[in-house]
């Protein structure tokens, strides 16, 4: 039996965290056990995950398995973006520049502002009544 080893990527944006598991194959992603392109039916996140393998011309070189969970479909695109790329310097460290002038290994910190007591979301007041 052969051996294949796995490269490890943690990737999040706002509440998502995505696991991702990169290894040398024919150009395969896994979302949650299934195929990316049924677990993202919006074209622009399909483009938002497979942007790293892209940009390091890795598309049909890599299979990609992720397991995701927290936050919405753009959230989650987001964290396999990040994960994938963080994955892929661990196969090869030389792809380091370009991920990172793409700006793919930066996590991406704007979160959800908080809502505060006394008005009724984050920055939105009570109307006001003078009298």
């Amino acid at each position: 039996m052969e051996q294949t080893t796995e490269h490890l990527g943690t990737g999040r944006r706002k509440e998502a965290v995505a696991r991702v598991r990169l290894r040398s194959g024919s150009g395969r992603i896994t979302v949650n056990g299934r195929p990316f392109e049924n677990y993202f039916p919006v074209e622009t996140h399909r483009m938002l995950v497979s942007q790293p393998l892209v940009t390091s011309e890795l598309t049909s070189q890599v299979d990609v398995r992720v397991n995701v969970r927290g936050g919405g479909p753009s959230g989650q695109a987001g964290a396999i973006r990040h994960g994938i790329s963080r994955a892929l310097l661990q196969f090869n460290a030389e792809l380091r520049p370009a991920l990172k002038a793409e700006g793919f290994l930066t996590r991406d910190s704007r979160m959800k502002e908080r809502k505060k007591s006394g008005q009724p979301g984050a920055r939105k007041r009570f109307q006001f009544s003078k009298r």
